[in-house]
């Protein structure tokens, strides 16, 4: 049986969704055990990985405008080497033995350098692939080590990583892994057709830092023609004060914190309102759920809102009144622009991606037969 090592680290969601998704197809593609997930960079310091991706965070939502030159700046410099990441490269190196993988997939693009870099100094050379999880604004580091294929979310990012100088034959337009329920559920959850009557369904995912989340809830909430569902993540205050808001509705109002149904919430709510995260927008377009896009982390998440703006899938409203104008506009008319934004997802959706990156990586590890010369 092969044996596909997944690498991922905590910083940003996306990536650790991409690695669970994969994982989950690898295991029902190749048999229980067949994946093996690893965040080397929260093995080798627990501590120190926890403060750096707690600052990370800060950052981008407190001072977005030190972290763009930041991420600039990173984009261009050589300077991002993997001699640096010393302990990681020790931790990396004991997983590769331990594990003996056939083949390692990076959800994380400094992964694929340390991998690199092991393989120059004696140990193991490894098939290795890069799991884009950034759309169209994709940093270089996602190009910089060599790979035996890249596989990407869209086209639009396809061109992108193309015009960077990659082998054309590498490259894998199969979509950003997603979980299975968005093929296995396809047409069987979906939201009640408002030409009907049905009454709108709004989803507000309120991630930390973003910005007017609690007076872009209270808003929704004040909207009694529309059911209502906020997940507010482990935010335990402000779980109990939109559960008392929504006492009393004339329509339902569903107040969740950390949950794992997201997935099946994308699928049976008309409009999803969020930031534009890696995991959430690509969930958002697999579940045919359109969003009205309440805030851009300057740098990777410019190329998700990027992507729904150019297939016309969604909208950008960063204030609450914004939010509430874009809703009531994609609502009229029975929904006639929430339908006209829904055909678009479906033209760059990829619900199968998951299964597609683990079929060709297991058969690209399988062993080759010998061939016998007579």
């Amino acid at each position: 049986m092969s044996k596909i090592l997944i690498l991922t680290a905590s910083f940003g969601e996306g990536h650790n969704a991409a690695a669970r998704a994969l994982a989950a197809a690898v295991d029902r593609e190749g048999g229980p055990g067949t994946a093996v997930v690893a965040d080397v960079f929260a093995l080798a310091a627990p501590r120190y990985n926890e403060l750096v991706r707690r600052a990370y965070l800060s950052l981008i939502n407190r001072a977005p405008r030190l972290w763009i030159r930041f991420y600039r700046w990173s984009d261009r410099t050589s300077l991002v080497n993997p001699r640096f990441f010393v302990r990681e490269l020790r931790v990396l190196r004991r997983v590769l033995a331990r594990e003996k993988p056939d083949a390692v997939c990076c959800t994380f693009p400094v992964a694929t350098l340390l991998l690199e870099h092991i393989a120059r100094t004696g140990g193991p050379a490894l098939p290795r692939y890069n799991i884009v999880t950034d759309s169209i604004s994709i940093h270089s580091l996602w190009c910089r080590g060599a790979c035996d294929g890249w596989f990407v979310p869209n086209e639009d990012s396809a061109d992108v990583v193309l015009r960077a100088g990659l082998n054309p034959a590498r490259v894998h337009v199969s979509g950003f892994p997603v979980p299975a329920i968005f093929t296995e559920q396809a047409g069987v959850l979906v939201p009640p057709d408002l030409a009907t009557g049905a009454a709108p369904r709004v989803l507000h995912i309120i991630n930390s830092g973003t910005r007017h989340a609690a007076e872009t809830a209270r808003r929704l909430l004040a909207e009694e023609d529309w059911e209502i569902t906020c997940a507010v993540g482990r935010n335990e205050s402000l779980l109990r004060q939109l559960t008392e808001l929504a006492v009393g509705r004339r329509r339902p109002a569903t107040i969740l914190g950390w949950t794992k149904e997201v997935p099946r919430l994308m699928m049976t709510h008309h409009v999803v309102v969020s930031k534009a995260g890696g995991a959430t927008t690509q969930e958002a377009i697999n579940g045919l759920c359109p969003m009205v896009v309440s805030q851009v982390v300057p740098g990777q998440e410019e190329g998700n809102y990027e992507l729904l703006r150019r297939h016309g899938a969604g909208m950008l409203a960063e204030t609450p009144d914004a939010v509430i104008a874009a809703l009531r506009h994609a609502f009229a008319d029975r929904g006639r622009v929430l339908g006209e934004w829904r055909a678009a997802l479906t033209t760059i959706a990829h619900p199968t991606a998951a299964r597609d990156i683990a079929q060709h990586v297991l058969a690209a590890s399988e062993p080759q037969p010998a061939v016998r010369i007579a």
